[in-house]
């Protein structure tokens, strides 16, 4: 049965207000009066990886697959419907790649022979198709070398599966040698798998290059930019940090494979197309079309942290492939490009104009540094082969740059031999802040809700950096992202808020995934290429990182926290900024559970608001056609003096924000 926002908000009133006279009664404890640990600005950010299409073919907005001819099959993505290469002489042309020699970046290109007045024709498949928008603009550039003026006319139209066209615009190729060319198309109907179809008039040799489709609608309309829609769900979580590129992605099945910043940076048609390890990582997932064009490159990521307010903290090669893979070592002797590499991305961050990255950085249409103040070695390494190397990183980075917080790694688990390990050799060298990862079954989740109540408030900082909980039974895709595997995380986030004082960046992942081409699910935000959503999941982040507060308040029963006693979780903080106070609450049980809350000090206003995130069945998930089954009610709320009296539904996470007096 289907409920609009007006029905919902009903609904969820009336589970708030009934069976008040059957549900179990908890007493809680909030102690006004004092704060017990600051929360961190970072404290709920977002971990951007180059996995499901999430760059190519997503956040970034270009519509054209191998626009420039470098994948490893040259022609991949584009299709000639009306040519034989085995008979060129019978038909109207062919397409061939080409390669130059003048530019050692990025020499491919493809050399167009028409033979006759049939029309040839090259097709783009784009992405899984293209998305496009009915009176939406896109536009599209290339560069073009038309030998001996042979060609007389480019015709370029979108079509759909039946050879509709749904937009059309021309090129007049004018000159012998590369070119720049750009114009607009405007589309005459939606439609979600458009291809771009290429016509050429006259006959003779025509040499193509970089084909690029952007929409004109871009993330602040920045030209060749990022896909609005799905900023929009990042801008509204509010994060505390990015971070970016990765993942695994960033150490490489290969030390060859891995990421290299400076190959992301500069003019987009220099920077060099790679496989994406993700390209046939899983078996059951293969994406032999999966490549990394690097137009979303690091200046692009610095960008959006500062769109989004957020603290940039990216990931850099600790010179380990990856232990899954390869395991490849750089020695020892060659550790220093690394290093370097390392070093130099401080300076492309936050080095004045007259420094070499700097200057980069300012070319590129930003002078005024990033104010970058987190950098990460390593991603997910473990072993004596990773400390012996993160040493070295961390003494060069403090010698320079004493100021930039680093983190570390314990390995891609939450405990073990390795983590122990880890764990024990970092605290040692007085490690900052050192990455743990989780991603296991929803009881874990509830059962974990105080695994930092005993860490040393001492030693190393904690980012929680990869964390999902992945439900038993659920065959791999969107049903991973059920309301179970949302409310066992909202469970689990309140020991992560109720101990701020060691963890100080958290992060769910991955962040997104295209509906047609995913690697691993679960993800937070789902895309198909018009539309985008977030999860159950995306909604619990974003009642955290919308309510974070400022600092930690004591919230127990009986003198204790509320870790899932009853089924029930619970922290507790306060905005000294807006002076409110906020309480989360969790239930995860099958019933309505009526909870009393103590309000110590001085009290709270006596109207307020609630936030509820509930759903009656655990397996159930939000789609692309029903986006908003599973999202977050608000209404007003009024508390009783110095009690604030809750009844929370079956299933449910409730965040409580009353205006401190």
């Amino acid at each position: 049965m289907k409920m609009n926002l007006l029905t919902k908000t009903t609904f969820y009133g009336l589970l708030l207000s009934s069976f008040l006279a059957n549900a179990q009664k908890t007493n809680l404890n909030v102690d006004l009066t004092k704060s017990v640990a600051k929360i961190q600005p970072t404290m709920y950010g977002v971990f951007f990886e180059d996995i499901n299409f999430a760059a190519d073919g997503g956040l970034y907005a270009e519509m054209v697959k191998n626009r420039s001819f470098e994948f490893n099959a040259p022609m991949m993505g584009w299709l000639q419907p009306n040519s034989n290469t085995h008979s060129m002489n019978k038909d109207s042309g062919l397409a061939l790649p080409m390669r130059a020699n003048q530019n050692q970046k990025n020499d491919d290109f493809c050399r167009v022979t028409i033979n006759n007045d049939k029309g040839y024709q090259i097709i783009n498949e784009g992405f899984r198709g293209m998305g496009i928008k009915k009176d939406a603009k896109y536009n599209l550039s290339l560069k073009a070398a038309n030998h001996d003026n042979a060609i007389k006319k480019i015709i370029i139209q979108f079509i759909d599966a039946n050879k509709n066209v749904l937009g059309e615009t021309a090129i007049t190729p004018t000159a012998a040698e590369w070119k720049n060319y750009s114009v607009q198309l405007t589309a005459t109907a939606t439609e979600a798998k458009a291809q771009l179809k290429i016509t050429f008039e006259g006959t003779g040799i025509i040499d193509l290059d970089m084909i690029s489709l952007f929409p004109e609608e871009t993330w602040k309309n920045r030209k060749n930019g990022l896909r609005k829609d799905i900023v929009q769900l990042l801008y509204d979580l509010k994060p505390g940090f990015i971070r970016f590129p990765g993942g695994c992605i960033v150490e490489g099945m290969t030390l060859d494979n891995r990421y290299q910043w400076k190959k992301t940076v500069g003019p987009v048609e220099d920077r060099e197309t790679m496989i994406n390890r993700w390209n046939v990582e899983f078996k059951n997932k293969q994406a032999p079309d999966y490549f990394q064009s690097f137009g979303l490159g690091f200046f692009e990521y610095f960008q959006l942290s500062e769109d989004l307010g957020a603290q940039p903290l990216p990931i850099l090669s600790c010179g380990i492939a990856c232990q899954y893979n390869s395991g490849e070592l750089v020695p020892m002797e060659e550790l220093d490009t690394y290093v370097q590499d390392a070093l130099d991305l401080i300076e492309f961050a936050n080095g004045a104009v007259t420094t070499k990255w700097g200057k980069l950085r300012a070319n590129m249409g930003h002078p005024k540094p990033f104010n970058l103040k987190f950098i990460g070695v390593g991603n997910e390494q473990w072993g004596p082969q990773y400390i012996e190397r993160y040493k070295v990183f961390a003494a060069a980075i403090k010698a320079k740059y004493p100021n930039i917080t680093i983190v570390s790694g314990s390995g891609p688990s939450p405990d073990g031999v390795m983590f122990d390990y880890g764990w024990e050799e970092l605290k040692q060298m007085n490690a900052e802040i050192i990455d743990e990862h989780y991603y296991k079954n929803p009881d874990w989740f509830k059962d974990n809700a105080a695994r930092y109540d005993n860490y040393d408030r001492k030693g190393p900082k904690v980012f929680a950096g990869e964390y999902a909980a992945h439900p038993k039974g659920v065959e791999d895709g969107m049903k991973e992202n059920n309301w179970l595997s949302a409310l066992s995380e909202s469970a689990f986030m309140t020991g992560l808020e109720r101990n701020a004082d060691v963890v100080h960046l958290t992060s769910y992942a991955p962040l997104m995934a295209h509906v047609e081409a995913y690697q691993w699910a679960p993800d937070m935000i789902w895309f198909d290429n018009l539309n985008s959503y977030g999860t159950a999941n995306y909604y619990v982040q974003k009642l955290y990182s919308n309510n974070k507060g400022t600092d930690v308040l004591s919230i127990t029963k009986d003198g204790k926290a509320l870790t899932g006693q009853n089924d029930l979780y619970a922290s507790a903080a306060k905005d000294a900024n807006q002076k409110e106070l906020i309480v989360k609450l969790v239930n995860t049980s099958a019933k309505v559970q009526g909870l009393s809350i103590n309000l110590s000090g001085n009290g709270v206003e006596s109207k307020g608001k609630m936030i509820v995130l509930t759903h009656e069945k655990l397996d159930d998930y939000n789609t692309l056609a029903e986006p908003t089954k599973i999202i977050p009610v608000e209404k007003e709320y009024k508390t009783a003096g110095k009690k604030a009296v809750v009844n929370m539904p079956a299933y449910s996470f409730v965040v409580l924000k009353l205006k401190l007096k």
